[in-house]
């Protein structure tokens, strides 16, 4: 009976162990949305995120029509992966923005040169204040903002080329 006794914490703690492992690898929510789609963009104002290229603000993108904010960085190996996805969005004629997330301008210059560079404007933000303002828990990330400033869709994680048609679809829908 002491030998069963003795093997009751182990057994409890595989359990846990077992039961845990299954939630994080199929859990029931797998993305956390943001918060702001629908909501105006909190006001912001970053200084350019390399030599050269303007900086980005919340008014830049609340003029004109619709455009995918992009954040990324140039240490994130996924926003590397979906690269080839957003110049094919910018051949498409899509006015591509970007934030560059706690990265520095000579790494962000070396990342635009060796994937290609589809932005209008792109403005850095070393601290995450932006990435946490609009509610964006990871990179990359994309939203889609209207002509009026307002988040109307959000894609988590890079872009894919199968991505590229929902996302077409969301811009026109922002028009």
């Amino acid at each position: 009976m002491k030998r069963f006794i003795l093997w009751v914490p182990l057994g409890l703690f595989v359990g846990f162990a077992l039961v845990v492992a299954i939630m994080l690898r199929n859990p029931s929510e797998p993305v956390i949305r943001s918060q702001m789609i629908g909501k105006p963009l909190p006001a912001f104002a970053l200084p350019p995120g390399i030599a050269g290229k303007p900086g980005l603000s919340s008014r830049d993108l609340a003029q004109g029509g619709p455009r995918l904010l992009n954040l990324f960085a140039s240490w994130c190996i996924p926003c590397a992966v979906e690269s080839p996805q957003l110049m094919r969005l910018k051949q498409l004629g899509v006015p591509i923005d970007a934030v560059a997330v706690r990265d520095r301008p000579d790494d962000i210059k070396a990342f635009l040169e060796r994937w290609g560079d589809p932005f209008q404007r792109l403005g850095l933000d070393p601290n995450r204040h932006v990435m946490i303002a609009i509610g964006s828990t990871a990179l990359p990330e994309s939203f889609i903002v209207d002509g009026k400033g307002i988040i109307r869709y959000q894609h988590i994680g890079e872009i894919r080329p199968e991505h590229i048609p929902e996302l077409m679809r969301q811009l026109e829908r922002a028009q």
